[in-house]
């Protein structure tokens, strides 16, 4: 299962000690399952110094969840425009 993207992001506790948490996007290929076609998976996996848990899409919830991922990070984008052109007036 070939690793497709991973965001890491370390942080640190209130006793300063450094964690990391990763987010991984893992994907298989579709395959002939006793002779039928079967989806490939999209496996996205939360990872984080104590544990990890994953969850396996198909491709079309993996379509939907991106759609819904790009367009709020495109309204938070534009929110931050709006707030930036007030700041500068």
């Amino acid at each position: 299962m070939p690793i497709e993207e991973e965001i890491i992001h370390w942080w640190k506790d209130e006793k300063g000690e450094n964690h990391r948490n990763a987010l991984r996007l893992e994907s298989e290929v579709p395959q002939l399952v006793n002779g039928f076609p079967r989806d490939g998976i999209i496996t996205v996996r939360i990872i984080n110094s104590a544990s990890a848990q994953a969850i396996k899409l198909s491709p079309d919830e993996a379509l939907r969840i991106s759609t819904q991922l790009l367009t709020v990070a495109k309204e938070l984008l534009n929110d931050k425009r709006a707030l930036w052109q007030k700041f500068e007036e």
